[in-house]
């Protein structure tokens, strides 16, 4: 099962990162209900062996398109993230004094945070990410910037958890006379 779920996990990521057009810096924020994963439901079975399985299969192909990773907690921590403190510091993120837990945070939060070189945590992004990744129905939306479009993934799940992904684009403004730039659709 690890095996397929570290495939599954690292194609996805590869696959979000290539339809997203993001740019060195952005951020990805991933929501992952480990519980969900396994066949369970969300905040019930709490696994950190298949959370750090995603995160050790997602990580590299972040990091070698110089992006960053905000991992999402659950909600008893009020859906904080754990980032690189380079990326808190770059956005102007507020830090926040928290250690996740795989009950306290989720494993998946906590697999992130033990993998980062400089981890922090933060109350928000405050609408700073540029594409994302729910997994098993965590609620990823407060994180990314407006507008968020859905992404069709060639994988539609991560072992039993139901898989969603979005990139976000500029706003539009202007009126019918508008033209938009192709390239940022």
């Amino acid at each position: 099962m690890f095996d397929s779920i570290t495939k599954q996990a690292n194609q996805i990521i590869n696959e979000l990162i290539s339809l997203s057009k993001l740019k060195a810096g952005d951020i990805i924020v991933v929501g992952c209900s480990s519980s969900e994963v396994i066949g369970h439901k969300i905040g019930t079975e709490s696994s950190p062996d298949i959370a750090k399985d995603i995160v050790n299969a997602i990580l590299p192909a972040i990091r070698e398109k110089n992006l960053f990773l905000a991992a999402q907690c659950c909600e008893h921590l009020n859906r904080a993230l754990i980032l690189e403190h380079e990326a808190a510091k770059l956005y102007n993120l507020t830090e926040v004094n928290v250690l996740p837990q795989p009950k306290a945070g989720g494993s998946f939060a906590t697999a992130a945070y033990n993998a980062f070189e400089n981890p922090v945590a933060v109350e928000s992004l405050c609408h700073k990410a540029s594409a994302g990744i729910d997994i098993g129905g965590t609620l990823i939306g407060m994180h990314l910037k407006e507008v968020a479009v859905p992404l069709r993934l060639s994988i539609k799940t991560l072992g039993e958890a139901t898989l969603l992904a979005a990139r976000t684009r500029p706003k539009f403004v202007g009126g019918s006379r508008a033209i938009y730039d192709e390239n940022l659709l």
